[in-house]
């Protein structure tokens, strides 16, 4: 535990990073989600696509055995296995345009120690601020959590059931094609997303697991096609992990006054996977 609570000496460490919002970032992205017309330059970013910005890159040295970097540098190195997105808070004060430099700021903004089923888990929050050539554009913190590995004769807890009825609905089957093609796009290495030998082995899963950040994206896909207003911000919390082959829905719920939505994930059982709510301007 003693050495649990040193991480807390990596809060208010900081990195900045610079990336182009270039043209063929975005055509490649526009094929990945299945669209027709990629933004051409001097056009809006869609809200959400920011996300494929400002890939970690460190020396093939580096590497962690999970596939990430190796752990120390920015983010703690927290001595527990298993490493997974948990959630998001992203606003959207102003804008980027395709064709832009922009610059993000980053900072350790918490480490939490709790303890979970399987023992304890640490929580860490970084606080992301992107800027454009017009400023300030997007706002974004993340949870990143990190577990011990379970015990495999204890017991799965009982999952949480989705709503069963949604005015926003999309299906959605993630084969291991849409898993790599998402992880190439950011550059992420995490061998959950495409070494099943690794997943099913090590990790105990019982297949690929569908990528957090792409799970969110989609989300953010259905609520700013579906909604007349743009999205000027989400929160978001992964719940239950989803997996290669299995079709789940994304699903959203407009308030009465269509200023916010309630969005939500559904796996292939009626399982909630990711609830999230949606501000629109």
């Amino acid at each position: 535990m003693d050495d649990l609570e040193k991480l807390k000496d990596w809060i208010g460490r900081s990195e900045s990073a610079v990336d182009d919002v270039t043209v063929p970032l975005v055509e490649r992205l526009t094929a990945t989600l299945d669209l027709e017309r990629a933004p051409r330059e001097g056009e809006p970013l869609p809200i959400g696509w920011h996300s494929t910005l400002f890939p970690r890159v460190v020396r093939q040295s580096q590497i962690g055995a999970d596939g990430h970097p190796a752990r120390g540098d920015f983010l703690p190195p927290v001595p527990l296995p298993r490493r997974m997105f948990a959630g998001r808070r992203v606003q959207y004060p102003g804008a980027l345009m395709v064709g832009d430099r922009a610059r993000r700021e980053s900072e350790i903004a918490s480490v939490t120690i709790k303890d979970g089923r399987t023992g304890k888990m640490v929580f860490v929050t970084v606080r992301h601020s992107i800027t454009g050539p017009r400023g300030l554009a997007v706002i974004e913190e993340q949870d990143i959590v990190y577990r011990a590995e379970p015990d495999p004769n204890a017991p799965r807890p009982a999952p949480q059931p989705a709503a069963r009825t949604a005015p926003w609905a999309r299906p959605f089957t993630p084969d291991p094609v849409v898993l790599f093609r998402y992880s190439a796009l950011t550059f992420n290495g995490h061998r959950i997303h495409y070494d099943h030998p690794y997943v099913t082995g090590v990790e105990g899963y019982p297949n690929l697991v569908m990528n957090g950040g792409l799970t969110t994206l989609l989300v953010s896909e259905l609520a700013r096609t579906r909604s007349p207003r743009p999205v000027i911000g989400m929160v978001s919390r992964n719940v239950r992990p989803l997996f290669v082959n299995n079709t789940f829905t994304v699903c959203g719920e407009p308030s009465a006054d269509a200023a916010s939505a309630k969005m939500w994930v559904a796996d292939h059982e009626g399982a909630l996977a990711l609830s999230a709510e949606v501000t629109f301007a």
